[in-house]
């Protein structure tokens, strides 16, 4: 099986920070932009980054967050796009990118989480490139008053020079060994896509699952959502994140993961919640029960950071 080859960073590249979801916090921002500029790369901020309008939970107008985006990816000396945070906004943004300019523009690092997980799924199905499920700079994980969370910072340094490190969990609810590229992200994203142009599918693929601030019934109706829109059809193996406020998961995973008879390794500190470590969605990766682990594997030529 080709291992997809993932854009990598060096010290010197330009990052741009954008908001396609929610406002960012100003302070927060500009605490995590130090961080960014400690491992040694440029910094630029879209020029409506900081915008809010009346929907006061959006960073701005629709199409003021959608050109941020665009005109970074397509920008030739802008080498990654971070979005400062998540919350809720950024599946509006899929219907106004020209994903025909932005596929010329050629491969480039996005990173983000959660929300985020909106354009994860949209840029592989239509850009067909690996980004970066991690932490975003305007987000507590790296931009704490006290400074960045070390472990989610040195996952975030290793994931973009090329050497991702391997994410240990700590439950297994179905044991075994699975080989696939690896998708998925929030689950409540990801439900939110089936019927559209961007709908998930797990097929030949290790899933990643986790959320944030859900009961367990609603978690069973996401993943019974997934699995009635024939989204794990297929699916190699699972591995799930942090359920941060979820009160108790594993019951209902348990319930509606065991009986697609792949692996299923939990606990793994991705997605919200701290640490978080950081996985290439769109690139190759293993679980293993027995280890407890999920690891990475990707191929570039590029020299390391």
């Amino acid at each position: 099986m080709n291992k997809p080859r993932v854009p990598l960073l060096q010290q010197g590249d330009t990052v741009a920070i954008v908001s396609p979801s929610g406002p960012p916090d100003a302070v927060r921002l500009a605490r995590g932009v130090e961080r960014l500029e400690s491992l040694g790369f440029k910094i630029v901020i879209g020029a409506h980054a900081h915008d809010r309008q009346e929907l006061d939970y959006l960073a701005g107008s629709d199409a003021a967050r959608a050109a941020d985006l665009q005109e970074a990816w397509c920008d030739p000396a802008v080498s990654a796009v971070f979005c400062s945070r998540g919350g809720y906004g950024a599946a509006r943004l899929l219907g106004l990118l020209d994903w025909d300019a932005m596929r010329a523009a050629g491969p480039k690092v996005l990173l983000g989480s959660s929300d985020v997980t909106a354009l994860h799924q949209a840029f592989a199905v239509e850009l067909g490139v690996p980004t970066l499920h991690g932490p975003m700079p305007a987000c507590q994980t790296l931009a704490d008053e006290e400074g960045a969370e070390p472990r989610s910072l040195e996952s975030l340094r290793a994931a973009l020079s090329g050497a991702p490190l391997p994410v240990s969990g700590d439950l297994v609810l179905a044991p075994g060994r699975a080989e696939g590229v690896l998708t998925g992200g929030n689950l409540s994203l990801l439900a939110s896509l089936c019927g559209t142009r961007h709908r998930p599918s797990f097929d030949g693929k290790i899933v990643l699952l986790e959320d944030i601030g859900e009961e367990p019934y609603r978690i069973d109706r996401m993943i019974t959502q997934l699995l009635q829109a024939g989204a794990f059809d297929g699916v190699r193996g699972v591995v799930l994140g942090s359920w941060v406020d979820c009160g108790d998961p594993y019951a209902v995973l348990r319930d509606r993961l065991v009986p697609l008879g792949v692996p299923v390794l939990a606990g793994l500190a991705v997605g919200h919640g701290t640490p978080q470590m950081s996985v290439w969605l769109g690139a190759l990766c293993g679980i293993d029960t027995e280890s407890c682990s999920l690891t990475g594997s990707i191929r570039n030529e590029q020299q390391a950071m």
